[in-house]
């Protein structure tokens, strides 16, 4: 679940604390600030004037006015006088806080116009009576990309090469052209050479002319010479007819995938007034299995957080679940998963013990720590010689008093990878004497604003969910960029514009990416009404990830997920638990596609807030599937997979 981000609660806690307080005047009623809305240019000041009022709408004098923007990348705001200075193009939230009540002005940075362009010809050469598409990026003086700016294309000679409004370069005949882009202001140019083509006739080929929605086609455009020799090299122009499948352009080949069975018809246009076309039936991929509830551990008084189960030393099995606003972590065993066993309770100082991990050893657990009342709050280190009855070994606070929100330990060497939140670094825990943990390396983004949420380590790569500056990929071991496990090397970072990056999972050439999304006004004893989806990043570049796919629930926030095989198990929140097919390649819209193979909404009656799941995660262990909800505790289930027909 999110720590604290909204920033109404934020500088509320932050007043709240304060000494400082009691001497102010009354807590106002409600704020004005004025303007509410204000445009500017980057590189522009603006004035934001606010005032608290009374209950009659009166303005309450000598009412102290501190100002905080939540986008300090777009615009910063002078803490005591309101003035905001514009950074760069986007949209930003400033709050002033009058007294603990906090209203907000937004600020919108206008976008820069076009300075510079970047146009290349990726592929070399265009044949002759083929066409390829050309690279074009604009950007700003800042260096963003402008992908929506109008760009004009002009070739120097269109009896050799035309190009079109959209940065295709047709080849007529050989020869030579310069091709020059312009954008506003900015100009470029490239020059493109026309080559033979000693294609007679086309042939457009697919890896299938059959498949089920959900699966990818590729697609390829070979050509035949008069001597029968095959041409290669052709990067054409793909459509696809219908609404219900999408192809895009990868290299020279097509990639098809489609969210609804039918007739596709796929063309390629090769050049001018060339093209082939190729028919593919899609049927529905089908069919669906099941959840089946296998035992609750129900929670009705208190919310629940993260939860891990483990094989304990004494052969039977173990469900460790943190809480949320309540300081005792609850034990159950497990051993039959129909019927679980609450067989002890940790109480620690603190308001939420929000993740839960065991050392791969089974003999040590660590509990995360926040809110605790002396503002040590750090990890508390588990003794599970007795698993039923786990035993505080220590703790450490030393460097991480600021609370710690995720973790995740390793084995050889025994390490607890630590998402601090005072520092939002990465601090590297040595727990090889767990009596005597001590810190031994920490990374972190070199930005004054930051988030660091989660942290999980595979096969020598940490993946750090930096919520709105996204997954940052370090080497703690995988020998490819030369970090160590304490001294991690930076490999790569990739963001996107929603932002909220929540948590990572690494499972073959996948990294699948979760973002968390709440309202600025959530109420854990309410529905809370999440969003937030599941980004499918192709990291077989590891140094260049991208987005090919998303799993996307309408209407619902996701959380926690697990990969094993060829399904993904997440904890949807409201949305509950599902199972989702990922075999295969993935490109485009999982759940449009049908890859959604089950749902557990996990929510009865033994519930904080009735009817409404917030289901917190799954964890696959013993052919069974674990988790917990913040409303109503653990639940534990099967997954029956659906039955083939032949």
């Amino acid at each position: 679940m999110t720590r604290i981000t909204t920033l109404t609660t934020v500088l509320a806690l932050t007043l709240s604390s304060s000494t400082a307080l009691a001497q102010e005047p009354a807590r106002p009623a409600s704020v004005e600030v004025t303007p509410a809305a204000i445009r500017l240019g980057v590189g522009e000041t603006g004035k934001l004037s606010a005032r608290g009022l009374d209950a009659q709408g009166r303005a309450i004098a000598g009412a102290i006015v501190r100002w905080f923007t939540a986008n300090p990348e777009v615009a910063v705001v002078d803490g005591e006088t309101g003035v905001v200075t514009a950074v760069r193009p986007g949209e930003a939230r400033v709050a002033a806080l009058v007294n603990g009540v906090a209203a907000f002005a937004t600020v919108t940075v206008e976008q820069l116009p076009p300075a510079s362009i970047e146009l290349t010809m990726p592929g070399g050469d265009v044949q002759a009576g083929a066409s390829a598409p050309l690279a074009v990026a604009v950007r700003t003086r800042l260096g963003d990309l402008l992908p929506d700016a109008a760009v004009t294309f002009t070739s120097s000679d269109e009896a050799v090469a035309r190009v079109d409004a959209t940065g295709r370069v047709y080849g007529r005949r050989p020869g030579q052209v310069v091709i020059r882009a312009t954008a506003g202001g900015a100009r470029a140019e490239t020059r493109v050479r026309v080559v033979e083509n000693p294609a007679a006739s086309y042939e457009l080929s697919a890896t299938a002319t059959t498949a089920r929605t959900g699966d990818v086609v590729r697609l390829h455009v070979r050509g035949r010479a008069r001597d029968g020799r095959e041409v290669t090299g052709f990067r054409p122009q793909w459509t696809v007819s219908g609404a219900g499948a999408q192809i895009e352009a990868e290299g020279g080949a097509g990639v098809f995938v489609a969210e609804r069975p039918g007739r596709y018809a796929v063309t390629a246009l090769i050049g001018e007034g060339v093209a082939e076309t190729v028919v593919l039936d899609i049927t529905e991929r089908g069919p669906r299995g099941r959840l089946i509830k296998m035992g609750r551990g129900p929670a009705s008084t208190h919310h629940s957080a993260d939860t891990w189960v483990f094989t304990g030393v004494d052969g039977r099995d173990y469900a460790i679940v943190g809480t949320f606003m309540y300081d005792w972590a609850k034990v159950w065993d497990v051993t039959d998963p129909t019927a679980p066993v609450l067989t002890d309770s940790i109480q620690l100082d603190a308001r939420r013990i929000n993740d839960v991990k065991i050392h791969p050893n089974n003999r040590l657990g660590v509990l995360t720590r926040e809110g605790a009342s002396n503002r040590r709050n750090g990890i508390v280190i588990l003794d599970l010689s007795t698993p039923a009855h786990p035993k505080i070994l220590s703790e450490y606070t030393a460097t991480v008093t600021g609370g710690v929100h995720n973790v995740w330990i390793t084995a050889n060497p025994d390490l607890v990878y630590a998402c601090h939140n005072g520092t939002s670094d990465l601090h590297i825990i040595d727990i090889s004497d767990p009596t005597r943990p001590r810190e031994v390396g920490r990374w972190g983004l070199d930005r004054q604003f930051k988030t660091l949420h989660d942290v999980i380590v595979q096969d020598g790569y940490a993946y750090l969910s930096y919520w709105d500056d996204g997954v940052v990929i370090l080497d703690v071991g995988a020998g490819t960029h030369g970090g160590t496990p304490t001294k991690p090397a930076f490999v790569s970072r990739y963001s996107y514009p929603e932002g909220n990056t929540h948590v990572a999972w690494r499972h073959g050439r996948y990294l699948f990416v979760g973002d968390e999304i709440f309202p600025d006004n959530w109420d854990p004893s309410k529905p809370i009404e999440a969003r937030g989806y599941i980004h499918v990043l192709d990291v077989t570049d590891i140094e260049n990830p991208r987005e090919v796919a998303k799993y996307e629930v309408p209407e619902a926030g996701v959380h926690n997920i697990w990969a094993e095989g060829d399904l993904l198990y997440v904890g949807y929140y409201q949305a509950g638990l599902r199972v989702v097919d990922i075999s295969g390649e993935l490109r485009g819209d999982l759940y449009r596609q049908g890859r959604e193979l089950a749902v557990l909404k996990t929510t009865d009656e033994h519930t904080m807030v009735p009817n409404w799941p917030m289901t917190w995660g799954a964890q696959l262990f013993k052919g069974n599937i674990f988790t917990s909800d913040l409303n109503s505790g653990l639940w534990i289930a099967k997954f029956e997979r659906p039955e083939v027909v032949f």
